[in-house]
């Protein structure tokens, strides 16, 4: 049987990221057409507080948990290829100035801005509500269909492919190497949260009401943990519950929006991200095999 974890992990530059239990793998491939691999420990911040590991608690850990590796494993394969090319690595504080600009960017267009784009109308606190959250999905469609005209970033979708078919294969206990013939589609995608986080949002902020604009923009802000946590604990439930009609019609947003951000990745792809994979698992298996005689 299949180790019960959810693995899972996200496309990076030129390769696959994979989180196990209690490491983070990432396979990035060379110009040489060698895979490199890097894995490192991890620690998350659920696991530091039984505070944070509350349900509706736990959301807002996980997804920084996501945030922080996600951005160290993009900037270990961005340094993979720049030193690929001969060009010197980005330090970190550039990175994280990159990041914060990024983040600031996406604070703005995808939280602040639909707000700021409902039309006046004398309807009550519903319809405003759901118009902006009708906005937001729409710019956040708009925005992948116009960054997927970029090479680069189609190149990255591909590997986004790669690491669900991968996923997807050890999830259903075939042998990696079939990987390729599974789907792109996984439940447990980032890309789920965010439409999830979308419909959470239209409820959480149809309690607020439709108040003044500064103080709209500002519940925008201080509402993220309480949708994030609620989104969180929804998603959970639809994995454990998959014969839910009610839950797959909540994902099933989430799961049209991954044809957006996946793409059918090559064979070279899925060797990447089987190899991110299969290094994760043997290094928990070898430290499984050890823990007895280090008891």
């Amino acid at each position: 049987m299949p180790d019960k974890f959810p693995y899972g992990g996200q496309a990076v530059i030129e390769g696959v990221m994979i989180r196990g239990r209690s490491h983070v793998a990432v396979a990035c491939r060379l110009p040489s057409g060698d895979i490199k691999l890097h894995t490192e420990p991890i620690r998350p911040l659920t696991s530091r507080s039984r505070l944070l590991a509350l349900p509706f608690v736990r959301g807002t850990p996980a997804l920084l948990d996501a945030l922080r590796l996600g951005f160290s494993s993009l900037l270990y394969s961005a340094n993979v290829a720049l030193q690929a090319e001969g060009q010197e690595p980005l330090s970190k504080r550039a990175y994280g100035l990159t990041i914060a600009a990024s983040m600031a960017f996406a604070v703005a267009v995808f939280v602040l801005l639909p707000s700021l784009l409902v039309p006046r109308m004398n309807a009550g606190v519903f319809l405003p509500n759901l118009t902006e959250g009708l906005i937001r999905k729409a710019l956040f469609v708009i925005y992948i269909l116009v960054i997927f005209r970029l090479p680069q970033v189609r190149k990255l979708f591909q590997y986004h492919g790669a690491e669900h078919k991968v996923v997807n294969a050890f999830e259903a206990e075939a042998d990696l190497s079939e990987a390729g013939r599974f789907s792109t589609i996984h439940p447990r995608c980032g890309t789920d949260f965010i439409a999830m986080v979308v419909v959470v949002g239209i409820l959480v902020h149809f309690l607020i009401g439709w108040p003044s604009w500064p103080v709209r923009l500002a519940s925008r802000i201080l509402a993220i943990p309480v949708i994030a946590g609620i989104s969180y604990e929804i998603l959970r439930l639809a994995g454990r519950r998959p014969q839910s009609r009610l839950l797959r019609t909540l994902v099933a947003p989430g799961l049209w929006l991954q044809r957006l951000t996946t793409a059918q990745p090559d064979e070279r792809q899925v060797e990447v991200a089987k190899a991110a994979l299969t290094s994760i698992l043997d290094l928990e298996q070898r430290e499984a095999a050890e823990a007895p005689a280090n008891a």
